[in-house]
């Protein structure tokens, strides 16, 4: 039957519910006592979680499957696919309320699963963890400047750096998402299932399932230096949390200074690990603010066109009339991934927002200096945003420095 305009979409709210065969206990020590993520179709009767796996790119499996490419009965061969570095477990893992959006014991299913895989459970990571190089055309500037210099461990003579490199699926825990934002898990169920035009009734029909799957874009992190020095809080960290933007990052953009914040992390990141440190690169899905590519891009037109031009004072605004909200990030959930990889202190953040910053400090992770952008790596264009942000409070008044004023002393 077709819906009527503005009629909320009604679930099958007396569907009979069925059993939930390994019920998951979010938060415990140990994988065994936790339970796995099953959130595979090769055996319905096995899922114990809802949504599927991969996020948004589940479609794309689904179509596979449609149009006869992929058997939907096929299951991964997940030999020599283990960690190349080691992560956890933390205390963080198991604190209440620590956790909440990523499974901490994603990247371990082989090791913590093994058996039930073996009896024919169809468990799939949702961390890897890998080795990398990675090549910025500003790196290489720096070191022809002379600002960072090849050492032949953290920084290659040929401009490139070895990184681990770590992938990660969001797994939300409901009622822990819901106390992060203070709000009823009846509620937030309820929004997941409307709008998302119904695509997940066993939202509002299985309440026994607390572990959701949305699909979303998820994490990518860099590390420069060893992770597993993170947890020791006397390891120097540099951190740059960095939301994606396409358009800047790729194929750099001057509308706004994205990509010249994350070459600029990057480089403190490096400089950090090569005076023992570890430098982390936090990289978030979350496009145009989480509203999307389309949406930021309508709004880039509307600011453009005003009769006065692109004004700062306008900046926000435009955003609110396209999208109705100015930003969809919520950077609550954020820190999650900081947890994960044990950290109890982070000495450079390199980031002007408040958002961010309010975010990891409120989580329990102790900040020391906040670093800005350089103002002479901000695009000319771009300059409207930085006077915007800084008119609406986005920087805060808590303490920013400048990279020079730590270059060349320790921080403890």
């Amino acid at each position: 039957m077709t819906q009527q305009p503005n009629t909320p979409i009604q679930p099958e709210e007396h569907r009979p519910q069925e059993a939930n065969p390994l019920p998951i206990r979010w938060g415990a020590s140990s994988p065994a006592e936790r339970g796995p993520i099953i959130a595979t179709l090769s055996n319905p009767r096995h899922r114990n979680v809802l949504g599927a796996h991969a996020g948004a790119y589940a479609h794309y499996r689904a179509l596979a499957v449609a149009v006869g490419a992929l058997d939907p009965q096929w299951k991964p061969d997940l030999s020599d696919t283990q960690p190349t570095a080691s992560i956890g477990p933390y205390p963080q893992w198991y604190e209440s309320g620590k956790i909440v959006s990523l499974d901490p014991f994603g990247a371990s299913v082989t090791d913590s699963f093994g058996h039930l895989i073996t009896d024919g459970y169809d468990i799939r990571p949702t961390i890897a963890i890998t080795k990398a190089h990675i090549e910025m055309g500003e790196i290489r500037d720096a070191i022809n400047n002379g600002q960072l210099k090849a050492d032949g461990k953290i920084l290659l003579e040929n401009g490139t750096c070895p990184v681990t490199e770590i992938g990660i699926e969001p797994v939300w825990h409901l009622p822990g998402i819901a106390r992060r934002f203070g709000i009823d898990e009846k509620h937030l169920r309820r929004a997941l299932f409307e709008h998302t035009a119904g695509m997940f009734p066993d939202l509002v029909t299985r309440n026994d399932l607390e572990v959701f799957l949305p699909p979303i874009g998820g994490t990518t992190i860099m590390c420069f230096g060893d992770p597993a020095r993170l947890a020791d809080e006397k390891t120097i960290v540099a951190c740059r949390v960095h939301d994606a933007c396409i358009g800047s990052d790729v194929f750099s953009s001057d509308v706004c200074t994205c990509r010249p914040y994350l070459a600029h992390g990057v480089e403190v990141c490096i400089e950090t690990a090569q005076r023992g440190g570890v430098g982390i690169i936090v990289y978030n899905h979350l496009e145009g603010r989480a509203l999307g590519q389309v949406t930021k891009f309508l709004v880039y037109n509307a600011r453009k066109r005003h009769e006065h031009g692109d004004t700062a004072d306008r900046y926000f605004l435009q955003t609110e009339k396209v999208a109705g909200v100015r930003d969809a990030r919520f950077q609550a959930l954020m820190p999650d991934a900081l947890h994960w990889l044990g950290i109890r202190r982070i000495h450079k953040l390199v980031s002007m927002s408040s958002d961010k910053y309010n975010a990891i400090v409120g989580s329990g992770i102790h900040v020391v200096e906040r670093i800005p952008i350089p103002p002479e790596r901000v695009p000319a264009d771009a300059k409207v945003e930085m006077a915007a942000k800084a008119a609406a409070g986005y920087y805060g008044h808590s303490k920013v420095v400048s990279l020079e004023q730590v270059r060349g002393r320790d921080l403890k």
